[in-house]
């Protein structure tokens, strides 16, 4: 039975589940929900993720949600070893930024988007800063090594990528960033990349 994405173009945890199965060449059928007027509220969909979030995957009556546990499903599915180490360090190391990217990740530059995009009632100021404490210890853990993890692409670049990418629509200059800027450049000449689509928030007004 084939694979099936449920999702929605502007959720960076959405996306970032898209880039994945774009990197890898992977059979999926993305179906985008309509969350204005409550797709993702209804019997239908909560019976598939009782927290009615997106994304979620199906793989005929297997539902997977969270988007890093998709990761983690697919890259151990399909057999993607070189994105998912089978060695209890190689493993850890990628265990290590997906919690960063549920973490520090959701609670700073995600966050901030979601005052612009979304109209999330919080503290742009504390939320813009939090963004800008995580992004200046990736920036320097990138600073002798391609990728996050070190010489090759991992799972872990691939869950830091959308809301690092997309930071600047919540606010968040990437611009002093060097070594981050340089990662989102190699993410992206990537075969089989797929973009994070933008919006006209925050700084991107900008540009």
């Amino acid at each position: 039975m084939a694979l099936k994405l449920y999702s929605f173009p502007l959720s960076g945890h959405a996306h970032r589940a898209e880039l994945f199965i774009s990197l890898i060449g992977a059979e999926v059928e993305i179906i985008n929900l309509d969350l204005a007027n409550g797709a993702h509220k209804t019997p239908e969909f909560l019976a598939k993720n009782t927290f009615g979030q997106v994304p979620v995957l199906e793989d005929g009556d297997i539902y997977i949600s969270d988007s890093n546990a998709i990761l983690v499903y697919l890259a151990k599915k399909l057999g993607k070893i070189d994105w998912l180490p089978e060695d209890a360090l190689g493993a850890a190391n990628v265990q290590r930024w997906l919690s960063v990217a549920q973490g520090h990740i959701a609670f700073g530059p995600a966050a901030a988007r979601l005052i612009t995009l979304f109209n999330a009632t919080m503290d742009p100021e504390e939320v813009i800063a939090r963004a800008h404490a995580i992004l200046s210890l990736i920036d320097a853990e990138l600073a002798d090594k391609p990728f996050i993890t070190g010489s090759n692409v991992t799972l872990a670049d691939v869950s830091l990528y959308s809301y690092i990418f997309s930071a600047p629509e919540g606010n968040v200059d990437l611009t002093s960033y060097t070594h981050i800027n340089a990662w989102l450049g190699k993410i992206e000449a990537l075969p089989g990349f797929k973009p994070f689509p933008q919006t006209s928030v925050g700084l991107r007004k900008l540009t």
